[in-house]
């Protein structure tokens, strides 16, 4: 009931998140491909079973990341590829 009688502002001021995810997810990606190559340097150097397990979990974040850039990408261009193909048949 209370939804019917909104006086805020968010509809007219309320700003899409997308490009600060775009943006962080650009980061952790980065991030991500560094260190887990640094890991795994350093577990091919010391032999030590830790910088294996750090470089897994990297290089997870960096597939995340970028598994997160294709969904902005697919996003940011109104999810058209899907019902182009759809409308062709």
């Amino acid at each position: 009931m209370w939804l019917r009688n909104r006086e805020g502002t968010e509809p007219v001021t309320a700003r899409s998140p997308l490009r600060v995810r775009r943006v962080l997810s650009l980061i952790a990606l980065v991030f991500g491909v560094v260190a887990a190559v640094v890991f795994a340097v350093l577990a091919v150097n010391t032999g030590a079973e830790v910088w294996r397990w750090e470089s897994g979990i990297a290089a997870v974040v960096a597939v995340i990341a970028a598994i997160d850039l294709l969904v902005l990408r697919h996003r940011s261009s109104g999810g058209q590829h899907g019902q182009q193909e759809e409308n062709d048949h």
